[in-house]
């Protein structure tokens, strides 16, 4: 899939788009706050080459697997806010719903917002009958999005080196947390 088909989902707050070169700088701030990556897994401050590796890997995904994540806009300004899709590699759990937003945007519902479109691409275009995502435990932001979109732990996994809780919903689940909302 080349960058030029993967789809474009809007909320009524937000654009989820393909990750574009002009992005770069944008994701390079994000990536540059040790309080955001602090929930991430923490590191160094990554370069900014090695983000332009990340977003090529990110684009990679939706190339080697029909699925991936978008670039996160705010449509009300037109500012890069973060990332949200879907993520799939060799031997995951799953189809994983994945998000992450700059510290400025923290607490303003975008998560779950880009999370539900995300979801909701997840369960309308492909065919499957779960999706998840891998949240380590003291990732409390990302724990309280997961419960937010209807998600439940289904195990703990040992991943990249880490421990980390599996969150699901299946297909009826979702469609059951639609229903009612």
């Amino acid at each position: 899939m080349s960058p030029s088909s993967i789809p474009t989902l809007t909320t009524p707050r937000l654009t989820l788009r393909a990750i574009e070169t002009d992005d770069l700088d944008g994701y390079t701030a994000i990536w540059s706050d040790d309080e955001f990556r602090r929930h991430i897994g923490g590191g160094p401050t990554p370069s900014r080459d090695a983000v332009w590796h990340a977003m090529a890997g990110n684009i990679g995904c939706w190339a080697l697997t029909g699925v991936g994540p978008w670039s996160v806009v705010e449509n009300a300004t037109g500012d890069l806010v973060g990332r949200a899709g879907l993520w799939s590699e060799p031997d995951w759990p799953g189809i994983e719903a994945v998000w992450f937003l700059g510290r400025p945007r923290w607490g303003q519902g975008y998560a779950t917002e880009a999370g539900e479109a995300s979801i909701g691409y997840a369960f309308d275009r492909l065919d499957i009958e779960r999706v998840v995502s891998v949240i380590k435990p003291e990732n409390t932001r990302s724990v309280q999005v997961a419960r937010r979109l209807g998600m439940a732990v289904a195990s703990r996994e040992c991943l990249h080196g880490a421990d980390h809780d599996v969150w699901a919903i299946s297909r009826g689940a979702w469609a059951a947390r639609l229903a009612t909302s």
